[in-house]
């Protein structure tokens, strides 16, 4: 039913991802400031003193939560928009969901995600239909 992505990019792509997803109609998502490395193990720099390791780089960490049908598609448009190519991209993880709650309303499940022009939105209206009714 639900699915969570969470993904660790690059610092610098992560206007471009969120712009990405905007335009696919992926509106709700949060965002963190996080440190970490995968298979490079962080960078060498030089200093005055000598070389010295930085192995806990600054990465920012997307977490979206959509509904399973939309997972391929999100996943597709944050690796393109997110690759450059060189070590450090980043990576991608997909959860599943148990429930949604939205607290204010006490909707659950698709209720909760649901958001005006959102993709599941966008879905029904090439389909001919709005909130899955036929227009």
């Amino acid at each position: 039913m639900t699915k969570k992505i969470e993904a660790i990019i690059r610092e610098e792509k992560l206007s471009d991802v969120k712009e990405a997803l905007y335009k696919i109609g992926i509106i709700g998502m949060n965002v963190a400031e996080i440190r970490g490395h995968g298979r490079e193990g962080g960078i060498e720099l030089l200093g005055r003193s000598g070389a010295y390791k930085v192995d806990l780089l600054p990465k920012m960490q997307l977490s979206v939560v959509l509904s399973d049908h939309n997972v391929e598609k999100a996943v597709k448009t944050i690796c393109e928009a997110a690759r450059t190519g060189e070590p450090g991209d980043g990576m991608i993880f997909i959860y599943p969901v148990e429930d949604v709650i939205r607290i204010r309303t006490g909707e659950r499940g698709r209720d909760a995600l649901h958001y005006a022009d959102d993709i599941d939105e966008r879905r029904g209206e090439l389909a001919g239909e709005v909130n899955g009714r036929a227009k």
